[in-house]
Parts: C-alpha cells; structure tokens; sequence
C-alpha cells in the first residue's frame, strides 16, 4: 500500500543580507544564464541545494507565480515546480540548507498545524497565516505554495 503523499521542506541557512534567512522555503533559487526555461532553473537549485536530481522527468507541472506583497522585500516573483519522487530518496543539503523534513499533507491540512505569524513590519503589527509544523513555522510565500497546492489536491 503507498504511503501518504509528503511535502519536502528546507530550512534555509542563515546569510547576512539575505531577507529569508533561515526561513522555512522548498528548494529553489534564481535563474542563471545557463538556464533556458524556469524548469531548467528548479531542476539546478535542486540538484546544487540537496543533490537531488530532477531531470529525469520527475516534474508534474507547476503551479501559480506568486510575489511578495511586502514592499520591504525585494520585487521577485517565484514560479513553484511540482515533482514527484521516491520514499527513499537521498539528498546531501549544500551550505544553503540549514535542515530538511518531511511533512504529510494530513499535517498540513490538519486544523491544528494551521495557525497565525504576527510580526512587526515598519513598526505596523501585521498577521500572516501559517503552518506549525513541531518547531518549524511555515509562512509568507512558503505557506502560499502550499495553500495552492493543497486546494488543487483536496477533492
């Protein structure tokens, strides 16, 4: 019988400078000139991030572009990649990637993973809904990726 469906999860490292510093992502990254398409570049970031290789036909598609909607972040907009791969997968995280995990749709979608962040953004309080997953808090474009992939897998 096949086991649940799981998301893979990054804990990215800690970089001066960088706005999403150890933040809770999915493996990904910037287009390089070597790229051609916006595939190309999900499959690179996941092979240099967790020498995880993508290439041989393991992507589903993909889902909605998405931007951050804080002005205080630089203007980007990602283009998340879905792909499927085996239970006993290895990966060996780069220096980008502080940890990994696993996490059963179930978890997500459990009414108690489901909560709130509040931080302060240029001394104004904002909320932004997340996930809580055991001491990882899962946010801000990460959580909208899975927002969007769980209404396309609910039935």
């Amino acid at each position: 019988m096949p086991s649940e469906p799981e998301l893979l999860f990054i804990k990215r490292a800690i970089v001066e400078r960088d706005p999403w510093s150890g933040h809770i992502a999915f493996p990904g990254g910037r287009i390089e000139p070597g790229d051609d398409t916006l595939e190309d570049t999900a499959v690179r970031e996941t092979m240099e991030e967790l020498a995880l290789d993508l290439s041989g036909g393991h992507l589903l598609g993909r889902l909605d572009d998405l931007a951050p909607r804080s002005r205080s972040l630089p203007p980007i907009v990602v283009r998340p990649f879905v792909a499927v791969v085996a239970a006993d997968v290895t990966f060996v995280p780069s220096r980008e990637v502080a940890a990994t995990f696993w996490v059963p749709l179930s978890v997500l979608r459990h009414p108690d993973t489901q909560g709130e962040h509040v931080m302060e953004i240029n001394g104004v309080r904002a909320r932004f809904p997340a996930y809580r997953v055991e001491e990882h808090l899962v946010w801000g474009l990460t959580e909208r990726v899975v927002r969007q992939l769980l209404s396309l897998l609910d039935p």
